[in-house]
């Protein structure tokens, strides 16, 4: 499995950004997807997850109403729509694969088997 973020870039806070995360490998239908971020001198955090069939997600308190997380299993794909970006979104976000098939979208870094390369989003204020 080999995972490929982008779509990330330099927004004004209140803009909005798309990322995207290529799955490549089988059966991504059965792989939980997370997006995390890690900001400079911080550690990796949890933004948003959706578990394999898509019946559930999670967002961060800090993103909630604000980011959603979505994923297209003919494309191969999981997505985090970014709106009303706020400085303290600036981080480098990882998108992440878990193999297990949860009921429920795991939270937790260390459950997720596969990670991209991250993808730099900066938020002007």
């Amino acid at each position: 499995v080999q995972l490929q973020a982008f779509g990330g870039g330099l927004v004004q806070a209140g803009g909005s950004l798309r990322l995207s995360c290529e799955f490549s490998g089988r059966a991504f239908v059965t792989y939980g997807m997370g997006w995390f971020r890690q900001a400079p001198g911080q550690g990796r955090d949890v933004v948003a997850a959706i578990n394999w069939s898509g019946t559930s997600t999670y967002y961060a308190d800090s993103v909630k109403g604000r980011f959603t997380i979505s994923r297209d299993n003919a494309e191969n794909m999981v997505y985090l729509q970014m709106n009303s970006l706020k400085s303290e979104d600036t981080a480098v976000y990882y998108c992440a694969a878990d193999r297990s098939r949860r009921v429920v979208a795991s939270t937790t870094p260390g459950t997720y088997n596969y990670w991209g390369q991250g993808t730099k989003v900066t938020v002007s204020s």
